[in-house]
């Protein structure tokens, strides 16, 4: 398969060293800009090359949408007021290539924010499969709530008035093996074969009532394989349970709170109901606040929006995703960058074409990237940047 293969390339080429992103760059590079590792920026970007090919949609530049202005309290610190060095963070800017925004903030303070190709800061950017992250949010509000009786509810309680004497409501699967890509059912966004890859889904009327006829590859649980419309499917599950729309529950009870004010939903079955599995739109600005929330444990200034346990709980490592074996959350995906000599956690959010939210507690960073790279299966940059010149540029 083309990504296992481009990720095997990778990999060789890392553990000897052949990759460097110094050939466009002229700016003579510091011992500290060097200390990043080859393995460290491996553990990141072998779960992002195949997230490359996930998301959905096609590989066509996004259209610029401007919202107007936004009123909102917005002043960049300077990076030695967070303990940044200012002139390494300003070379993450040098390798525009197909990116269209970066922020990165600190202690809760940006510090650095550009936008390239007509984007700015009123504009909306499609994040693809970071919605994902998004979805497990409103997972655990739902929990938190009562909405949802937890991880191990069975799928059937929730799905089957909408879509009796489905297959898969048969199968014992509950809301965790969604969040973990565990369903079992035959379906695999990495593998263009599998019978319920995204590209099969996206042409019929109802996406849940697709996957749920499905047929079972493994026993739930078992194996987790990267799936989009199991999300898609745990999105519906929380709309029936909620009685609320997808967009209505996520403005009400998570969006709302942060004060973002538009977030747009792809739709399926003639409109009636939006996909919690990729293609919504959001700004930067406001993807930011989704990794602050986040890295504040569910907190938003001094009111809890989702539990603190859920965040430990959805931001641990629960299984490897095939087939690369990449640690994966309850719709977080994992990695490690270096500081010095050490490995530092970060899970994040990711979308094809180059949309990250990067959360790192143990720096108290966030960091955003949107990006135009669609299918290319060559975001190799954001990571050498997020490590070289970001994670890099910390004192």
């Amino acid at each position: 398969m083309l990504m296992v293969t481009l990720l095997n390339m990778f990999l060789n080429a890392a553990s000897t060293g052949e990759r460097s992103m110094n050939s466009t760059n002229n700016s003579p590079i510091t011992e500290r800009h060097r200390r990043a590792t080859s393995a460290a920026t491996v553990t990141l970007f072998a779960a992002a090359l195949l997230m490359t090919a996930c998301g959905g949609g096609g590989d066509s530049p996004q259209r610029v949408e401007s919202l107007g202005t936004h009123n909102e309290q917005w002043t960049l610190a300077a990076p030695g007021e967070v303990g940044m060095d200012a002139a390494t963070l300003q070379l993450a800017l040098n390798d525009e290539s197909f990116r269209s925004s970066i922020i990165v903030q600190r202690h809760g303070k940006p510090v650095l924010e550009h936008y390239w190709k007509g984007y700015d800061k009123n504009t909306l950017h499609e994040i693809r499969s970071a919605t994902k992250s998004i979805t497990s949010l409103m997972t655990g509000i739902a929990i938190d709530k009562g909405v949802l009786k937890g991880v191990d509810q069975p799928i059937s309680e929730l799905l089957g008035a909408a879509y009796p004497g489905r297959p898969a409501l048969t199968r014992n699967i509950t809301v965790g093996h969604l969040l973990t890509m565990s369903s079992g059912l035959d379906c695999d966004d990495f593998d263009e074969s599998s019978p319920g890859h995204q590209k099969n889904m996206y042409p019929t009327r109802d996406w849940p009532d697709f996957i749920l006829n499905l047929s079972q590859r493994s026993t739930p649980g078992t194996q987790a394989r990267y799936c989009t419309g199991g999300v898609t499917t745990l999105g519906r599950a929380i709309s029936e349970a909620s009685k609320l729309s997808v967009p209505a529950f996520a403005e009400q009870h998570l969006l709302a709170p942060l004060n973002i004010t538009t977030m747009k939903w792809v739709t399926y079955d003639n409109g009636k109901h939006s996909s919690a599995g990729g293609l919504a739109s959001l700004r930067p600005r406001d993807m930011l606040k989704i990794g602050q929330l986040v890295l504040q444990k569910g907190k938003w200034e001094g009111r809890q929006i989702v539990s603190e346990e859920w965040i430990a709980e959805s931001t641990r490592s629960h299984v490897a995703l095939f087939p690369a074996r990449n640690r994966y959350g309850y719709l977080w995906w994992f990695g490690t960058v270096p500081l010095g000599n050490r490995l530092l956690q970060v899970h994040y959010a990711s979308g094809n074409g180059g949309q990250y939210i990067f959360v790192i507690p143990e720096l108290d960073m966030v960091v955003v990237f949107t990006g135009q790279n669609f299918n290319a299966n060559t975001d190799t940059s954001t990571f050498q940047i997020l490590t070289q010149y970001i994670v890099g540029a910390v004192k």
